[in-house]
């Protein structure tokens, strides 16, 4: 019998969505704040669209091509968000990042955490070289956690999504290997 694939961090457990997450993914997702500042997520979010957005999902392997996973409370398994590697390409070695988490959960530190812990994967399991994340500009919140995980940014690329009518720009963030790694090291022992 093979383990379930499952990422863990001190709050989280990050896993695969099942279909019986559908009503929180409902909930959480269709808030209109979660909508509003984020990229790709709808509003409303009409009943059956999460059913169909898991039923999209990759099982987790080393060739996939994206990584979708449930950011849920270790303490009560509750659904808290979502959290992503999109267009992996083993070529290049390089992924983009997504996530989002629901409004009850603002403020806790779950976006940087549940990153943190994908970033590990990417990096650690994965062998990427580049992570990179994107973010409306007026998004101040989400370019706070990418630069609490070690992203710079890149660039912005001016007026490059159109949310309901109203093209937005977008922030482009990164990070590389060497750079995660010289992040995580262990701080070496000045007493030797």
């Amino acid at each position: 019998m093979t383990t379930p694939f499952r990422l863990t961090s001190e709050r989280l457990i990050l896993r695969p969505f099942a279909l019986s997450d559908a009503a929180d993914v409902q909930r959480l997702a269709g808030d209109f704040a979660i909508a509003d500042t984020t990229r790709v997520v709808p509003h409303p979010y009409l009943d059956g669209m999460a059913e169909d957005w898991i039923a999209t999902h990759e099982p987790p392997s080393d060739v996939a091509i994206q990584l979708e996973l449930a950011a849920v409370e270790r303490e009560t398994n509750a659904l808290v968000g979502a959290v992503s590697l999109v267009a992996i390409s083993h070529q290049d070695s390089r992924a983009e990042m997504g996530y989002w988490i629901g409004q009850s959960y603002w403020g806790k530190g779950y976006c940087t955490e549940a990153a943190r812990v994908l970033l590990d994967h990417a990096f650690g399991h994965l062998r990427l070289n580049r992570v990179c994340a994107r973010y409306l500009k007026r998004n101040a919140a989400s370019g706070r956690v990418l630069e609490k995980i070690g992203m710079r940014e890149e660039g912005c690329l001016r007026q490059e999504n159109k949310k309901w009518d109203v093209f937005e720009d977008v922030v482009v963030c990164g990070i590389l290997r060497c750079e995660w790694e010289a992040s995580t090291a262990p701080a070496e022992d000045s007493t030797n």
